[in-house]
């Protein structure tokens, strides 16, 4: 079909597709969305105030983002790619499997206290159904199986029980994603009052979670 020629509106620019390649605007307006999270909290900004912190005209983010949600999940696709950096930069140094596995972990523990505003957003309400971003949504499963093939490595080491390793990586994500959670939203300030803390409850919480997916008798 050819497509049918539209006039283009002077009054406002274009609105570009979720999901638009990334360029400099694009990244500079990250950028500013994460330096409010930070401030702020997800739920506490405008596409307004990104613009003004990212020094841009107010119509400016329409040309990357349909809406607030859209900026938000490009946001938590960083995250996810960030954090599949740091897990690949693990798998690289790490030997063996469960010693990888255990890594992993507290990587990711590492990870939610040096960017919780990643962290946040990638796990949080303001993007309800990643399937409506795909880009998102592929970093997001693209995270998550690197911690399946970290299982599925165990499992043939026999360092893990059977199982379906989907379903065990999801329990061991629960449990580090819980301590994460509670660090980073300083439910933990009172008996963690350190980095040094932080990363010794976090190596406790690995060991448990190992100890719990050791093969059965």
């Amino acid at each position: 079909m050819t497509p049918v020629k539209r006039r283009r509106e002077k009054s406002k620019p274009r609105r570009a597709r979720s999901g638009a390649a990334p360029g400099s605007l694009r990244d500079t307006l990250v950028d500013a969305a994460v330096a409010l999270i930070a401030r702020k909290g997800p739920q506490g900004f405008s596409l307004r105030e990104v613009a003004r912190r990212a020094r841009v005209s107010e119509a400016a983010p329409y040309w990357h983002f349909t809406d607030r949600e859209a900026l938000l999940a490009a946001v938590a696709e960083r995250g996810f790619v960030e954090m599949a950096k740091g897990m690949m930069e693990i798998w690289s140094r790490v030997a063996g499997p469960s010693d990888r596995f255990r890594a992993l972990g507290i990587g990711y523990v590492r990870f939610a206290l040096a960017h919780p505003s990643y962290l946040r957003v990638m796990f949080g309400s303001e993007v309800p159904d990643k399937a409506v971003h795909p880009g998102l949504k592929e970093a997001g499963e693209r995270t998550f199986a690197l911690l399946i093939q970290a299982i599925t490595d165990c499992q043939t080491a026999g360092q893990v029980r059977s199982g379906d390793p989907e379903e065990l990586a999801v329990a061991a994500w629960s449990i580090v994603h819980g301590l994460a959670a509670l660090l980073v939203d300083g439910k933990l300030k009172d008996r963690v009052g350190s980095a040094e803390e932080a990363e010794r409850l976090a190596h406790t919480v690995t060991d448990l979670f190992m100890l719990g997916l050791k093969p059965r008798p």
